[in-house]
């Protein structure tokens, strides 16, 4: 154990921090207790009684020193405060009050005891121990209630917290997903109250299972990012870890109640001096919380509710329109293609979204049940359920229609039930068992939400408004999106895991466990399923003619039939000791085994056995990875800490890659296509017509294909498969870092983190072989056998690395600041950016489509300087105001200039087809180009106001997004490019980010008992 002197100018930094430090451990519930106590000769008191109580709730917990003078607690409840009482027989009692503990905090106690002839009980504050520490090993962001509460969150969301670290980008130009140094969302793992919550199935690029957050903001106690965490306990992830806990009931009734506004009239209306037409909407959002005894220091109820009733809003429109992105597209085009969908083809193409309305609702209820001085029960309930409309096709040369929108959705619902015992004074555990159940939607903006069910399918209109300049050309959509036309996801997840804590006389603690997670996945995903028919130009549309149909089907005229039923579970089991290796070295060093298992296989393809000599039905049955870690934590002196370590991890690997597996195996259906010189002059004969409308094009389906479908044929698209040598991708992380305190109490923090990607997942193209070069150099193809998208790994393995630097400090005249910087350059070999095997194979920069080559990663942010500012006063005698600011400023995201997509098609006469400009100019590389800077500060005010009671406190407050924005129309402006792709010769390939980019007025009130 270190000493109580060492401990002074470290233990500083708890108090001082806003947001950057403690031992916050993801994948826990509770926080940890450990101690040292010595009598007044230094010697261990053995014997003595160490009680701790929790003040809000009454729980107490006992333990006895041992022979070395050490004691340990775990499972205590997050935050306080705490009260430690150390009585003695021999030597003066001590109390210490106050003591509050963060999110997995292992905190310490020393104390030397005093001869009981001078003194009866001292009595301390925690904030006069010295010897309450962090002591981390990795690099760790974590971030209290206060911060929650006083922070710029105009979204209500933990993305508003975690982006005060300077290693965690939030996209808010795209779908709000947390990018942890340089990593992919999908990546991430999220956890409340110890139970995975993020996208199981992988299908948000958000990484939430939900539209939105899945709890209420208010319910959240606490929130942690680890970004490299040495401790076996972590699995699951392999960019960072998001462990969010609860709050809980206490003795005394309390809670909250808020509400916010905003609307149209709250926000910008103009960027760079052009005028913006939004469209008109109003939100509002509204909530409570309530804690209560049900039996006092017995039994405790908390619930925390939460409604949105908000507004999706859309950035394109044609040319004159005054949207955000101008879109290539005249109103009078606009108007005619409405006009000829109407009378040709007797269906209502929608106008050009600018608003629509969405909702999303939360509830979460949690008891807590102190069952006697050795045990806790815990028992979570987590309810979400709301939607977004969202773009199908929306890059800078697309234009939607509003019937091309989709409604997209889930339902959710966790139990999580979670036991802490203390058998005796050594030896404790933790027992969670968790279920959560998901139903996904997705809908079209027609449709009636049934598989096949929709009223119309997609239309395509291609423009070629110069036949010279291909970048002018523009895709317009408008009916059915063929992704949505047969789309069912449903998932349901058990978790069981045990933990137990062995702590010895000599100090080391035993730590160890087993986890038991298991997914079940129905997911019926068939494009095409009521056709995508595509014209050349407006002429062609109204007059039917040079039309290209697209079919989707099951063979046995069944689409649940293509459905993917399939499921498999996760297995891991760990041991750690955890010690002192000197008074001032710790050291956690530990082995931990993660194996799948699964009965579950594709459908065989007898073609596929046939042409590579092994069956396509590979599955993770046995797939395995042995993860050793070693974290250290070295007390250089009183006022510097060092620490670091090296690890390996996995997770985070979408399991629709595999599903994709399961559904395409060209057994139970394919898709087909015919080319047809006229569909409206009664030469094709509809069939598999909708109810209620006439036969023809987007309500039926040509009997030829359908004839096709019926005969088994489905030759367009290529089988998917896993490779049967498949292997856990996984990631070593190395890193180093100190914490130094100054006389004058600022905090520094510095973290190095290394990455080596290993066994990365990848998509390849089977069935062709390479067989010279073209005269520029790329690869030429010819087809060997079966054309298939294998899911395999990469022998290409990826260095990242990361520089952060952060300071903190607080005043005592209400001001605190946490100011940060970070460098990063991450690398992946395929960015996976999809859930479609074809399009992880395509939608990428590449000379050759089958390479493996280590290039800058698609979430890469190489600088990023962050400044998180509070400041707490009196502007009315009484009253408090709290000011709030973040500011921060980043290079752009990483791009690719690219050649166009008729020049590849020329280039490459080959399968794969490859139908977009995603090939990389000869010599050039994947995302070299960079996006231009972008600066934002956000801000709230919060004035403290009269409430009914004295122990009641209301208040009234406004959040600003992007208040540079406000100040100045042409700042805060965000551009970024559709994809991380332009072509060559683009003058202008980054467009405005209309969320991001205009400011945002949130008004409301919030008030707490």
């Amino acid at each position: 154990m270190r000493t109580s002197a060492k401990f002074s100018r470290i233990a500083a930094a708890v108090a001082l921090s806003i947001g950057l430090s403690s031992t916050a451990m993801a994948q826990v519930t509770s926080s940890e207790l450990n101690g040292k106590i010595m009598g007044p000769q230094g010697n261990p008191a053995a014997g003595t009684v160490v009680t701790v109580t929790h003040v809000p709730t009454g729980a107490v917990k006992t333990v006895t020193v041992n022979s070395g003078g050490t004691f340990s607690l775990r499972g205590l409840r997050v935050g306080g405060p705490y009260t430690v009482v150390i009585d003695s027989d021999e030597f003066a009692d001590q109390t210490i009050n106050d003591v509050y503990l963060e999110l997995g905090e292992s905190a310490s106690i020393e104390r030397m005891l005093e001869p009981a002839a001078q003194y009866e009980n001292i009595v301390v504050t925690g904030s006069q121990v010295s010897s309450l520490s962090f002591g981390q090993t990795g690099p760790v962001a974590s971030f209290d209630l206060s911060t929650l509460q006083e922070a710029p969150a105009i979204n209500r969301d933990i993305t508003d917290i975690v982006r005060i670290d300077p290693r965690i980008y939030v996209d808010e130009g795209g779908s709000n997903g947390i990018q942890c140094v340089g990593k992919s969302p999908r990546f991430n793992s999220l956890t409340v109250d110890g139970v995975r919550m993020n996208d199981l199935f992988g299908l948000n690029s958000n990484g939430y299972p939900t539209e939105r957050m899945p709890f209420s903001f208010d319910a959240i106690a606490g929130v942690s990012v680890e970004i490299a965490p040495f401790d076996v306990i972590y699995g699951g992830f392999s960019a960072c870890n998001i462990s969010a806990v609860s709050k809980t009931g206490t003795n005394e009734v309390h809670g909250s109640a808020f509400y916010d506004f905003g609307s149209d009239s709250l926000r910008g209306d103009s960027l760079e001096g052009d005028d913006i037409n939004l469209g008109a909407y109003t939100e509002k959002r509204y909530g409570f919380t309530v804690g209560a005894p049900l039996i006092k220091d017995k039994l405790f109820i908390f619930a925390a509710y939460e409604k949105l009733e908000g507004a999706n809003t859309f950035d394109r429109g044609a040319i004159g329109s005054g949207s955000i992105n101008e879109v290539n597209i005249t109103q009078a085009e606009v108007e005619r293609i409405q006009q000829i969908s109407q009378d040709v083809y007797n269906f209502d193409a929608g106008g050009v979204p600018s608003s629509l309305a969405n909702e999303d609702e939360k509830l979460l209820v949690k008891l807590d049940w102190n069952i006697n001085d050795q045990h806790r029960l815990a028992f979570t309930y987590n309810y979400n359920d709301g939607n977004n409309f969202a773009e199908s096709d929306g890059d800078s040369n697309e234009f939607e229609f509003q019937s091309h929108l989709y409604e997209r959705g889930a339902e959710l619902q966790s139990f999580i039930g979670v036991l802490y015992s203390d058998w005796t004074d050594k030896f404790s555990t933790e027992i969670r068992v968790a279920r959560t159940e998901l139903d996904n939607l997705q809908r079209s903006f027609y449709g009636d939400g049934t598989p096949g069910g929709n009223d119309f399918g997609e239309i395509i209109i291609r423009m070629a408004n110069d036949p010279n300049d291909d970048a002018d050309n523009l895709s317009v959509y408008l009916g059915s999106d063929d992704s949505r036309q047969a789309n069912d996801l449903d998932w349901d997840a058990t978790s069981i895991m045990f933990r137990g804590n062995y702590y010895f006389d000599n100090g080391h603690t035993l730590t160890f466990g087993y986890e038991n997670d298991k997914l079940d996945i129905f997911n019926l995903f068939v494009q095409h399923a009521e056709t995508t028919t595509t014209f050349n130009s407006i002429d062609d549309f109204e007059n039917g003619a040079n039309a290209r149909i697209d079919y989707g089907y099951a063979y046995s005229g069944n689409l649940l039939d293509r459905a993917a039923e399939w499921g498999y579970t996760s297995h891991s089991t760990y041991a750690q000791d955890e010690f002192y290796l000197t008074d001032d070295l710790k050291v956690v060093a530990g082995l931990r085994y993660d194996w799948i298992t699964t009965s579950d296989r594709p459908l065989e393809n007898a073609e596929f056995t046939e042409s590579y000599g092994y069956s396509n039905s590979a599955n993770l049955d046995g797939v395995d990875l042995l993860q050793p870690r070693v974290g250290l934590n070295y007390t250089l002196s009183d006022s510097t800490e060092l620490r670091g370590g090296f690890g390996l991890f996995s997770g985070g690997n979408p399991n629709v890659w595999m599903t994709n597996n399961y559904q395409n195996t060209n057994v139970t259906g394919g898709e087909v296509r015919g080319d047809y010189a006229n569909i409206l002059d009664g030469s094709v004969t509809w069939v598999n017509t909708e109810d209620g409308v006439t036969a023809g094009p987007g309500y039926s389906v040509p009997s030829d294909l359908d004839a096709q479908m019926d005969a088994g044929v489905g030759s367009n698209f290529e089988p998917n498969n896993l490779d049967p040598d498949f292997e856990m991708p996984s990631e070593w992380k190395i890193s180093a870092g100190m914490t130094h305190i100054t006389d004058e109490d600022y905090v520094f923090n510095l973290d190095l983190l290394v990455s080596i990607t290993q066994n990365q997942a990848m998509i390849k193209y089977k069935g062709i072989e390479p067989v010279g070069l073209t005269e520029e150099g790329y690869i030429e193809y010819e087809r060997t056998g079966l054309g298939s998208l294998e899911l395999t790994n990469s022998d290409e393995s990826s260095t990242s690395y990361s520089l952060t630097a952060t300071m903190n400090k607080s005043w005592d005249n209400g001001i605190s600041i946490v100011g940060g910087y970070n460098y990063s350059h991450a690398e992946d070999v395929q960015p996976m950016t999809s859930s479609v095997a074809f399009s992880n194979f395509q939608f990428r920069a590449f000379t050759n489509p089958n390479e493996e080559v280590s290039s800058l990663s698609d979430w890469n942010i190489a600088h990023r300087f962050t400044l998180d500012f509070r400041y707490t006063t009196e502007l009315i005698d009484g009253y408090n105001t709290t000011f709030s600011a973040f500011a921060v400023a980043q290079s752009g995201k990483p791009y690719s200039f690219t050649i166009s997509e008729d020049e590849v098609n020329s280039i490459f006469n080959f399968t794969p087809y490859l139908d977009s400009n995603n090939v990389l100019p000869m010599g050039a590389e994947r995302n070299d180009e960079e996006s231009p800077w972008w600066a934002k500060v956000d801000i709230a005010v919060r004035q403290d106001v009269p409430a009914f009671h004295e122990d009641h406190t209301a208040q009234v407050f406004f959040v600003i997004d992007n208040f540079t924005n406000m100040l100045n129309d042409d700042w805060g402006i965000l551009e970024e490019t559709s994809f991380n792709t332009a072509v060559v010769g683009t003058a202008n390939p980054e467009r405005r980010q209309g969320d991001a980019s205009l400011w945002e007025l949130r008004v409301g009130v919030n008030y707490r008992f």
